[in-house]
């Protein structure tokens, strides 16, 4: 596979985190208020604020390569008013972002990106571990 090295398509993917990092918090911090239990939404809203750094972390990287973060995103699915089908949907997310910077690691020829991605793609392993554990306690 030939590796991604134009900067302008780097920006695009940078951007396509950055988005889904936007929309991954904006569900955790709703959820983490209407949560039925308190530890799952303490939980859930710690992770939250980690996905707010991960947004910072990708601005920077957008900026410092000559472009501009992008705020738009979809219309939100917050998993339904349920714990359970909550910590499904952030687990779902999770997976995806865990899917996504998994592919970008490997397409992406920009040493700087790729670390930063790498921590990220940490993280969003530890916190799908997290929701998971509270998920079985729910159906435990």
């Amino acid at each position: 596979m030939e590796k991604i090295v134009e900067v302008g398509e780097i920006i695009r993917l940078l951007n396509e985190d950055f988005v889904g990092e936007i929309e991954v918090t904006l569900i955790y911090v709703r959820n983490a208020f209407v949560m039925e239990q308190c530890e799952p939404s303490r939980v859930t809203e710690d992770i939250a604020i980690d996905e707010m750094r991960h947004m910072n972390w990708l601005a920077d990287l957008i900026v410092k390569r000559g472009g501009k973060p992008t705020m738009g995103h979809k219309e939100l699915d917050f998993g339904g008013d349920d714990l359970r089908g909550q910590l499904e949907k952030q687990i779902a997310l999770e997976t995806g972002g865990i899917e996504k910077y998994k592919q970008q690691i490997e397409a992406i020829d920009d040493a700087e990106v790729v670390g930063v991605l790498k921590h990220i793609l940490d993280e969003e392993k530890r916190h799908r571990k997290e929701f998971r554990m509270r998920l079985e306690r729910v159906e435990g």
